[in-house]
């Protein structure tokens, strides 16, 4: 097994660039984001190993990231500062742009992915959620319903100007970024929610995980019940991902520190 250390950091989130499979960035913080600073970490695998190509530091911790869908320079972090930060690979300099808006920590950042948008949703400590413009370094929108803190914001891959929010007062939310309004929101888990993702094969199912240690599968058509409930981890679930080759495959990594995959009964492949 392949693996990289930072000395004196700690990794909150890692994706793969889309544009070149063998390169990787990495959120990360001193002293596990309660104090110090944070680095953005861009990683390249290969055969043998995984090295470090090159590196951001920030005055705060960095808690996410997210590729941009045009370019395979850029990319966006979330900041302890309540800020976004935008950095260019290709840039000696590599900061662009700070976007500020948040009044708490950005714990969720992510890149649109439906065609003709190109869009950034940050979820805030703050319970709020706003969609920036990343070319024009604007903010577009916030959108306001959470009662708890966001962990996590991400684009649907299927519905454009869509996005899901999961907080920590136990609800999922499906938001409408044209209208600026929230149409389903789903009390998902009794306890705080981490992490939510949509299915890549499917526009109407969702995956949350919680620090009741469940993942529950959701069919938005009907929430009165979740398609399906997976039991197995010891800790809260920090991250929940489907995957993108097979419609009923999904990974969750846990403070248990454990890794797992999973398979959906109920869904039809």
């Amino acid at each position: 097994m392949k693996s990289f250390k930072s000395p004196g950091r700690h990794g909150y989130a890692v994706e793969f660039s889309p544009f070149l499979p063998a390169t990787v960035a990495c959120a990360s913080s001193q002293y596990y984001g309660i104090a110090g600073c944070g680095t953005l970490l861009v990683l390249e695998q290969n055969e043998e190993n995984i090295s470090l190509v090159r590196s951001f530091d920030w005055n705060d911790g960095l808690f996410d990231v997210t590729w941009s869908e045009n370019n395979e320079h850029v990319m966006v972090t979330g900041g302890g500062d309540g800020s976004l930060q935008i950095w260019d690979t290709a840039n000696p300099q590599g900061l662009l742009q700070v976007l500020k808006g948040h009044t708490q920590e950005v714990y969720a950042v992510d890149w649109s992915q439906t065609r003709g948008e190109n869009l950034v949703v940050s979820g805030s400590w703050d319970h709020t959620a706003k969609v920036w413009d990343p070319e024009q370094c604007q903010l577009v929108g916030t959108l306001q319903g959470h009662e708890g803190v966001i962990y996590s914001t991400i684009w649907s891959p299927h519905i454009p100007a869509c996005f899901t929010s999961a907080s920590g007062d136990g609800t999922l939310r499906v938001w409408d970024m044209k209208a600026g309004v929230c149409r389903l929101a789903i009390p998902a888990h009794k306890g705080e929610i981490l992490s939510c993702d949509w299915c890549k094969y499917d526009q109407n199912v969702l995956v949350t995980g919680g620090v009741d240690c469940s993942l529950r599968v959701w069919d938005l058509r009907n929430v009165r019940h979740p398609l399906a409930q997976m039991m197995g981890h010891s800790y809260a679930i920090r991250r929940v991902k489907f995957c993108p080759f097979y419609q009923t495959v999904l990974a969750s990594c846990s403070y248990d520190f454990t890794v797992r995959l999973w398979t959906v009964l109920g869904m039809r492949p």
